[in-house]
């Protein structure tokens, strides 16, 4: 008889990837068989963080189907949706540990069943799609002069070529 294959769910936003999320989606693969992964649509993002995410759900869904420790990825319309682990017939769920004291449904249900697990792995630090957006913001005048001074070489290039 064939071995029961182990299912691994872990979910995210993924907006401006980065190696923390690497981080968990390579943690949870290792842990089973198969890695399906519930990209948060824009809808809901919105909904729970009160803005939409930089990059649009479709990229942000190609860009996990293309990893190799991802065997699956789904849409995710409601967070940790019972219904969605059934159907998908997760053995453990896998989750960052900023969600440890927060209620969700799907979690408390998978908590609750037998041979199930809920399993939260520590934030990798320094790094979040929040610093990033911070970052951004703190060395927007860096950037804007940064591009400035490009456009100018390439313009005084292009009329010193001519000139030629």
């Amino acid at each position: 008889m064939e071995k029961k294959k182990v299912k691994v769910f872990t979910s995210g936003s993924f907006d401006l990837f980065h190696v923390g999320h690497l981080n968990i989606l390579e943690k949870s693969a290792a842990l089973g068989d198969e890695l399906i992964v519930g990209v948060s649509t824009d809808e809901l993002i919105e909904k729970y963080k009160g803005m939409k995410p930089i990059v649009p759900f479709e990229q942000r869904f190609k860009i996990i189907s293309a990893l190799k420790c991802v065997t699956k990825v789904v849409r995710q319309v409601k967070l940790t949706e019972i219904a969605q682990l059934q159907r998908e017939e997760i053995d453990i769920v896998t989750i960052g540990d900023d969600w440890l004291d927060k209620y969700l449904e799907g979690l408390e249900w998978m908590k609750a069943q037998p041979n199930k697990k809920v399993i939260y792995f520590p934030y990798t630090p320094g790094v979040s799609t929040t610093s990033i957006k911070k970052e951004i913001i703190d060395s927007t005048n860096q950037i804007i002069e940064a591009a400035l001074q490009r456009e100018a070489a390439l313009e005084y290039n292009w009329k010193e070529d001519e000139r030629k």
